[in-house]
């Protein structure tokens, strides 16, 4: 039986090591290079769970954390297609391996996407692994013509 709750500011250690692995289970080597960005984002995401920019949602068995989801609301500007000026994006998803295929991701992401709708944020973006492309479809997401720039 799983337990769901929000992540405070005590967990930035727990999503740092799920932020890890979720970025290892998709291939990128866990280096030097990993360890300075993880080293970077405890503080960072510690800071941000205190402000409420980013927002938690943990699954538990017992006392241990299995399973999360972070979303980040964003200040957007009115379009054409929508005056909503908040946008949620949805990051961090991952599950440990012996906990997957249980409906923990998508019952995550779920409640963060019924945390936008409270927000009022209507439109809700993320960036989906191979892994993750099934559950999040079956959520709605619909995929885009984003594009990346990176300065050299």
């Amino acid at each position: 039986m799983y337990a769901f709750r929000r992540a405070t500011p005590a967990d930035a250690e727990r999503v740092a090591h799920q932020r890890r692995r979720m970025f290892v289970d998709m291939g990128h080597p866990d280096d030097a290079g990993m360890e300075e960005a993880i080293r970077a984002f405890v503080p960072w995401v510690r800071r941000s769970l205190e402000s409420g920019y980013y927002a938690g949602f943990l699954a538990c068995e017992g006392d241990e954390v299995v399973a999360g989801a972070g979303l980040m609301l964003l200040e957007w500007p009115p379009r054409a297609d929508s005056l909503q000026t908040l946008r949620g994006y949805v990051l961090n998803v991952y599950t440990e391996p012996g906990h997957r295929g249980r409906g923990l991701a998508r019952a995550l992401v779920g409640q963060a996407l019924e945390h936008c709708r409270g927000r009022g944020a209507r439109t809700v973006a993320l960036h989906a692994s191979e892994a993750g492309r099934r559950i999040y479809e079956g959520l709605g997401f619909r995929p885009s013509n984003e594009m990346l720039w990176r300065a050299p």
